[in-house]
């Protein structure tokens, strides 16, 4: 068998985009959020001598989203301004109210053993080793721990909690306190009829009881282990006049990158040659970072235009529901790749008059036909449940049989999603006596 080998030459031409340090940088600013930018341009500040960064003022008032949650009033008032931990919360109150007795120091074992939650997890035999303690001076000490706020903290469970927290409530309900102890057990599986016959309530007294009882916060210590809100600079602001709104960029969280010519003409005239090219190339590196900073804003503008276009009924009505949008659409009308829309809208903020939110927060999928978002069947699931009647709440096999008798083919489990996304109640909870 003969072994024949052929060489030849040809040339063949390929397009190929070669991703410099200077392109990959630029595609990093552009999904930085406003603060990993400012960190970002400080770095290289440092490292240039011949510009400055100037960080806005950034006001508090500007640390709001949608989508933070909302802490209760009276649990606000309970902790103290400056951000500390529930055990440290508890134990500078043993100091202020307690004197130092052999209780104390039983009440300050034991507030190392309450849990995030609020709640006191120790066996009571391993008090009595430690302190000698008898079961009448663990209970005495157990009490005075109870006493601290915020109210509920040291109960043992989820009953002693409520009670607590009733106990130190002077507009609760007369029989509140005693239905949660004697009748816990009823009370948790609904037997309303047998509660109502004990104690001689009507349904409505019933129904004020329970409503009375589920304002009450089942996790009191919760509130300390919460993290902080995190400050939100937003990229965008929406203007509104009328029915018409305008996009502008957000001068407030914007940066202003200051160059100093007549520092950089003094040098440049005593400079020799390598320091010259150190000057140029130092001032080519502010004239890019300024150019791309600038097309980062106009990018995210031009982003955010669009969106508030597509969704102009989320922002001029009430309770305006989204419609779908997908990223793609937007990367067509802005004559951009998606990958660039998608790091575009990570991170960047949009603020209004209603609230701040994220401009990601605005693209949602279609979930039935007729190009219906989730937002417009949640805020459908939500009309119905607003109007049901509270006797007889709309269960979610017969809200979705709702929706599909409308046209929206949307599950069960499609449903109880929603509703619970919306912090709604199930039918059963929802039911009401009176």
């Amino acid at each position: 068998m003969k072994f024949q080998q052929n060489y030849s030459q040809s040339q063949k031409q390929t397009q190929k985009l070669a991703m410099t340090q200077k392109l990959q940088q630029a595609i990093q600013i552009l999904q930085f959020n406003t603060e990993e930018l400012h960190q970002f341009v400080e770095t290289i500040a440092l490292e240039n001598p011949l510009f400055e960064v100037r960080s806005p003022k950034i006001k508090s008032d500007l640390a709001m989203s949608h989508s933070a949650g909302e802490r209760k009033d009276q649990l606000i008032s309970q902790i103290p301004d400056q951000r500390i931990s529930l055990f440290e919360y508890l134990i500078s109150q043993i100091h202020l109210n307690y004197r130092e007795t052999f209780l104390r120091q039983i009440i300050l074992f034991l507030v190392e053993y309450i849990d995030s939650n609020g709640y006191l997890r120790i066996d009571p035999e391993l008090v009595s080793k430690k302190f000698g303690a008898d079961s009448l001076q663990f209970l005495d000490a157990v009490t005075l721990l109870q006493q601290l706020d915020p109210a509920g903290v040291g109960a043992r469970d989820l009953q002693e909690c409520l009670m607590l927290q009733t106990e130190r409530d002077d507009h609760a309900p007369a029989l509140a306190y005693l239905v949660l102890e004697e009748a816990f057990d009823d009370f948790v599986h609904h037997r309303w009829e047998k509660i109502s016959q004990t104690y001689q309530l009507s349904l409505k007294e019933v129904q004020t009881i329970i409503d009375y009882v589920r304002s009450l916060d089942p996790f009191p210590g919760a509130a300390f282990s919460e993290k902080t809100a995190e400050l939100i600079i937003p990229d965008l602001t929406l203007l509104r006049d009328g029915e018409k709104l305008r996009v502008r960029s957000n001068k407030r969280g914007q940066l202003k990158l200051n160059f100093h010519e007549a520092y950089f003409a003094r040098l440049e005239k005593q400079a020799d040659d390598e320091t010259k090219d150190y000057l140029k190339e130092k001032r080519q590196q502010f004239q890019w970072l300024h150019k791309t900073i600038l097309q980062r804003q106009d990018t995210i503008l031009t982003i955010g235009s669009l969106i508030v276009a597509h969704q102009e009924k989320f922002f001029l009505e009430k309770r305006g529901a989204l419609k779908p949008l997908t990223l793609k659409k937007i990367a067509e009308e802005a004559q951009l790749h998606e990958s660039t829309v998608s790091r575009a809208v990570n991170g960047k903020y949009i603020e209004t008059d209603f609230g701040t939110f994220e401009l990601r927060h605005f693209f949602v999928n279609q979930v039935s036909e007729g190009e219906v978002s989730a937002d417009e069947i949640k805020q459908l699931i939500a009309q119905l449940i607003e109007q049901e009647d509270k006797q007889k709440p709309l269960s979610d096999q017969k809200i979705a049989d709702d929706l599909h008798r409308a046209g929206h083919k949307v599950s069960r489990r499609t449903v109880a999603k929603y509703r619970e996304a919306l912090g709604i109640a199930s039918s059963s909870k929802r039911k009401r006596l009176a």
